[in-house]
């Protein structure tokens, strides 16, 4: 901000007048000092940010949030609804130093997540994808993060089956980040697991999307920048406990070596998959980074993907989905995304929902062979999931409905919205 002339930036204020009778019912009025955000319903936080909506597709770039009402969450929506894929706008905050702090470290994340989501599917490779997400981690917690990356036929060595097959079909490899962050000593015990779907690209496979569906696919790595981003910003904020990341990158492509339909992997656990659907690859990604996620002997695992379009179906594209057999995690979570101005909300996981997609040819399938995955599809796949997940451990699945906007909303620029970042990042603070 201090490059830019004062004019140039717009203030923006809160109010709980009402607005003078010839604005009529907007909610958003100008004035000589600025503009003014009049707050009249029992919703602020989602006013707030529909209102920075409004004032950014008016052309505005750069303002400051100014007067009282300004408390951190006010401010971070704001933000949220203010952020465009195009770059060159800004925010100055206000309040005291500690929120201006937080805020800056929030930014930071959620600024590394949608920078990472709105690449180009062309310049993020999944190799590239490991390795930006190593290397700001790494920069954010120096020589207390340490990893590796398996790509290719190094993936099958350690018996990796559902990232590489899924990643085959490319000619660029497909590749597993291992990431450990212990800031204790050498042989503490990792108390959370993350776990993150990174499919750079997604065509469906021979299960091919329509070009229409197809389209905003540079998102299908959506979970592995949030929980990336989750990790930095608890990283930032002075975590104190070690966490072990797994990111799960490949390019779900078409080609004489892809996978396909009908074709069966044998796990690693000795869980076998038929293929049903080429694009529920997801799942089949997934399954290796739980398994490594729960060899850790973590108490918690975390693992975060967009999943499921019946998830967006049941839940809209303003919540993320989340799964659980522990109701208390499921709790949890809610009053994290509470505290942090993100909504969640719990679908159905019961020990059934791992029988729903039945193979006559191995334990499982990777979907069921209907459109979308049938009735419960999101369920369904979490249920598939908790097969390769430890009893022992409490496990968080969250299906990211509202991790990218395929255009504009009243809420939302196009693009990566990076809403999750938060709710995952204080669950892992704890």
């Amino acid at each position: 901000m201090s490059e830019l002339n004062v004019t140039e930036v717009m203030r923006v204020g809160l109010t709980k007048e009402a607005p003078a009778a010839h604005w009529g019912k907007a909610d958003v009025t100008f004035n000589a000092e600025g503009a003014l955000v009049h707050l009249s319903t029992n919703d602020d936080l989602r006013q707030i940010q529909m209102a920075a909506r409004k004032l950014r597709s008016q052309g505005l770039n750069h303002v400051a949030l100014a007067g009282e009402f300004w408390d951190l969450n006010r401010q971070w929506v704001f933000a949220q609804g203010f952020a465009t894929a195009k770059l060159g706008y800004s925010i100055a905050w206000t309040g005291d130093e500690a929120t201006q702090a937080e805020l800056e470290r929030r930014l930071s994340a959620a600024t590394f997540a949608r920078q990472l989501i709105n690449d180009t599917p062309e310049n993020l490779s999944p190799v590239k994808l490991a390795q930006q997400a190593a290397n700001w981690l790494a920069d954010v917690g120096g020589d207390k993060v340490s990893y590796r990356i398996l790509e290719g036929e190094a993936l099958l060595a350690e018996q990796w089956i559902g990232i590489h097959a899924v990643g085959r079909g490319s000619e660029r490899p497909p590749a597993m980040l291992e990431l450990d962050f212990n800031p204790l000593s050498s042989d503490a015990p990792v108390s959370v697991a993350l776990v993150g779907k990174g499919i750079t690209f997604d065509s469906g496979g021979y299960s091919i999307k329509a070009s229409e569906g197809m389209l905003g696919m540079k998102c299908d790595m959506g979970g592995a920048a949030t929980v990336t981003a989750a990790l930095g910003l608890a990283i930032k904020s002075g975590l104190n406990k070690r966490v072990k990341l797994f990111l799960c990158c490949a390019e779900n492509l078409i080609s004489g070596r892809a996978y396909k339909l009908g074709d069966i992997l044998t796990y690693k656990n000795g869980v076998t998959v038929e293929v049903v659907n080429t694009d529920a690859e997801g799942r089949l990604v997934l399954a290796d980074g739980l398994q490594a996620a729960s060899a850790t002997g973590a108490p918690f695992i975390i693992d975060a993907a967009t999943l499921t379009g019946a998830a967006v179906t049941a839940v809209g594209s303003n919540y993320n989905a989340i799964f659980s057999p522990q109701v208390e995690v499921l709790q949890l979570a809610q009053q994290k995304a509470a505290s942090v101005a993100e909504r969640v909300w719990p679908l159905p996981l019961d020990p059934w929902h791992k029988d729903m997609c039945p193979s006559a040819y191995a334990d499982t399938a990777n979907s069921r062979a209907v459109k979308g995955g049938g009735a419960g599809g999101a369920s369904n796949a979490a249920g598939f999931l908790s097969r390769f997940v430890s009893p022992e451990a409490n496990w968080l699945h969250v299906d990211l409905a509202a991790a990218f906007e395929d255009s504009a909303s009243a809420l939302w620029g196009a693009g990566a919205t990076t809403h999750g970042v938060l709710t995952i990042s204080e669950l892992i603070k704890g």
